[in-house]
């Protein structure tokens, strides 16, 4: 697996909000919700995306647009229309005073709107909890970004549109990894046409020897790696790999790897069937004691705080 692959792989969707959206103007969306990655991809007519810092961005049939939390936006039929339903975490939608509205707006199966013959339709698709593990990759995008259906095509978002209104066993597991296939898409797609957007761990890309390292750390977390064993394995000197690293992603190779290792305990941490003994052993920590003193050190909570955080916010996120 390459570099940008490992970064788009572990966070997979559980649970992810998918909608079809369907609106007659006027029409205009607050989002509050601060899902941490929110597709749109527009079907039929327009639709602007208007964030509180930035330029509004028009999608329009077959173009996309991605936002990520924590930022505050706005989905309208024009960039001058005030909001009159408000989305919260949760995907609570209520008008301005506060009364709920998603039964009076909702037409069907995952099928929402002002307007069931409405000619706007646009495919929403949210990531309520998305693990720690793309810190890296969130950090790198901006507000909002977008790509022209002119200058790129999926068979992905036609086959979401049939899908997300299906009511079938098992549903929800096939509309996770559409979403995750359409968003690793997306986002490949937009870094490979935007090179001055392209975050510093984008450029070892091509050098060999760097991307052999972040590899071997990538796909074996729990070994124990030292600078020396790491260069001897990449076919570089200690010097030179250090260097090159450094360069190259930002930071040493043995910070990446401590950091890496947090990213994906935290990940670990929200699952049920995963204790702290046994997450610290995947990350490569002998011991619960050590593991859990590095995890405060890195996180600012300990693995355990971090566990009951993560499912408040959860349980939250659900009612």
């Amino acid at each position: 697996m390459d570099n940008l692959g490992g970064l788009l792989d572990a966070p997979r969707a559980r649970g992810a909000f998918a909608l079809r959206t369907v609106m007659r103007s006027p029409w205009s969306l607050r989002i509050v919700a601060e899902s941490p990655l929110t597709l749109i991809a527009g079907v039929t007519g327009d639709c602007w995306v208007i964030p509180d810092q930035g330029e509004p961005v028009r999608v329009g049939p077959g173009d996309i647009a991605v936002t990520r939390a924590p930022d505050h936006y706005n989905v309208a039929d024009s960039p001058t229309t005030s909001p009159t339903v408000v989305i919260h975490p949760g995907q609570r939608c209520c008008d301005l005073d506060g009364n709920s509205v998603l039964e009076s707006m909702t037409h069907g199966v995952r099928t929402w709107g002002n307007d069931p013959d409405g000619p706007t339709t646009f495919l929403v698709g949210a990531y309520e909890h998305l693990s720690d593990i793309s810190d890296r990759l969130l950090r790198a995008l901006p507000p909002v970004i977008s790509l022209s259906g002119d200058a790129w095509e999926s068979p992905l978002v036609p086959l979401l549109l049939e899908e997300v209104v299906k009511d079938e066993p098992g549903q929800a597991a096939v509309l996770d990894r559409l979403l995750d296939l359409l968003v690793t898409a997306v986002l490949k797609a937009w870094f490979a046409q935007n090179d001055t957007a392209r975050p510093e761990w984008w450029r070892y890309q091509g050098d060999r020897i760097v991307e052999h390292a972040l590899r071997l750390m990538h796909d074996h977390p729990a070994r124990q790696w030292t600078m020396a064993l790491l260069a001897s394995e990449s076919g570089a000197s200690r010097a030179s790999l250090a260097r090159r690293f450094s360069d190259l992603v930002g930071e040493p190779p043995m910070t990446f790897l401590k950091n890496w290792r947090m990213a994906l305990a935290a990940d670990l941490l929200c699952l049920p069937n995963e204790s702290v003994g046994t997450v610290a052993e995947k990350v490569g920590y002998s011991s619960p004691f050590a593991f859990s003193a590095a995890f405060k050190r890195v996180r600012g909570i300990s693995p355990q705080d971090h566990r009951t955080q993560a499912a408040i916010d959860s349980t939250v996120r659900a009612e």
